[in-house]
């Protein structure tokens, strides 16, 4: 079984978008303040990927 793959300047999107959120100023597209870890993760992933950083695709649904 093999882990997801990111890059290390992706990890470190991701890291500085967790820093935000823990300090109360992470916003959703929306405005309004993200309260949920998840959610954060997923912000941190959507900007990386958006920059063109190594980010395994989006998980397709059946």
């Amino acid at each position: 079984m093999s882990k997801t793959k990111y890059s290390d300047k992706a990890q470190d999107k991701v890291e500085k978008v967790m820093h935000e959120f823990k300090e109360g100023k992470l916003k959703s597209s929306s405005g309004k303040k993200v309260t949920s870890r998840k959610q954060a993760v997923a912000i941190g992933i959507s900007e990386a990927r958006e920059k063109g950083l190594k980010v395994p695709p989006k998980k397709k649904k059946d």
